[in-house]
């Protein structure tokens, strides 16, 4: 058998042994999730029975699943034929795309997402913020996510270019280093005798609908979960918060406003759905076409030096002309108190 030549780490060759030297771009990452990267388009179940058969070598040697690679590590798989898709169209090629860099060096990449952009692909989403950012970035040995926002909110999303760095942050995550914050209008009234600060820690269940859509609710089994919202504005029937993450659960921030009756302006899943009809209407004022929810602020250490960091993105302009409308609504003139992010 002649010697085989060493490949990307991108993906593998379905019909012939493949053999990947590691890089600092995997070393410290579990086999199966290596394998479950770079084997694109095969089954979970497929991945782990070859692991288990052993057909799966690494520097010519047996492992388990829970193996992590080291770098250097020599991995052999095997031949592994691919599903082709029947649908081409929902197989499209991935876009490139080029989005507000608020920060980046060698570790990290720190970007300013927009509202209806998906973070990433699934559930009936073909593509998101990391497959384009791989796309533009053909080069990049190491991209991903860091954590994630919702499809509908704007703002501050971190990328790692390392995984030493990726570990070191979800390590921060966790040990809840980072200071997360994001603007939320609602639509409501804030109660006089919560002051200017109101905690949250009902328990969150996540939970899939007649059809199949994923849905939170606050539940008593459910999982700890802790916002704090503080005021910074309010008007008649509305107010501006700042919400503060003290746990990162999905939908979070919407379904504990939801629960305080303060349900996030344009929420398409939570919220006022005859609201957010209104206020999308034509000339509607005030109007937004869009959920006002937006990750401002975000304060953590950096991976590698240990230095503290802030990013900041301001709020995007429909946010900052609803707000605009609102004041004048009240003052009658003054359109000018808006927060800057």
């Amino acid at each position: 058998m002649k010697e085989l030549g060493k490949i990307s780490q991108k993906s593998v060759a379905s019909d012939q042994v493949s053999l990947i030297e590691i890089d600092d771009s995997a070393a410290g990452q579990r086999i199966d999730n290596f394998l479950l990267r770079v084997c694109k388009g095969v089954p979970k179940s497929h991945i782990y029975r070859i692991l288990r058969s052993g057909e799966v070598r690494v520097n010519k040697g047996r492992i388990d699943a829970q193996y992590r690679l080291e770098l250097g590590d020599l991995v052999r798989v095997p031949p592994i034929r691919v599903a082709q898709p029947s649908d081409t169209a929902a197989h499209a090629p991935v876009p490139s795309a080029q989005f507000n860099i608020i920060f980046e060096d060698d570790h990290l990449l720190v970007i300013d997402k927009p509202a209806g952009v998906a973070v990433h692909g699934g559930s009936g989403v073909a593509f998101g913020v990391i497959e384009q950012m791989r796309e533009a970035r053909p080069q990049a040995k190491f991209l991903e996510l860091v954590h994630r926002l919702d499809r509908e909110t704007s703002g501050i999303l971190m990328l790692a270019k390392k995984r030493a760095a990726l570990v070191n942050l979800h390590e921060q995550i966790r040990e809840n280093k980072m200071d997360k914050r994001y603007y939320a209008c609602v639509h409501g009234d804030w109660a006089s005798d919560w002051g200017r600060r109101r905690a949250v820690k009902e328990p969150l269940h996540k939970y899939l609908t007649a059809d199949g859509e994923r849905r939170v609710r606050v539940q008593p089994d459910g999982l700890a979960s802790h916002t704090v919202f503080n005021l910074i504005d309010r008007w008649p029937e509305y107010a501006l918060l700042e919400a503060e993450l003290k746990t990162g659960r999905t939908h979070q921030i919407r379904v504990h406003l939801q629960h305080l009756a303060l349900p996030i302006v344009g929420d398409a899943k939570y919220g006022d759905f005859a609201l957010n009809k209104a206020l999308a209407r034509a000339n509607a004022k005030p109007g937004l076409k869009r959920m006002f929810l937006h990750a401002y602020r975000l304060k953590l250490t950096h991976p590698a030096t240990g230095a503290p960091l802030q990013f900041e993105a301001p709020l995007p302009a429909e946010c900052r002309n609803f707000i605009a409308q609102l004041n004048e609504l009240r003052n009658g003139s003054d359109p000018e108190t808006t927060p800057h992010g």
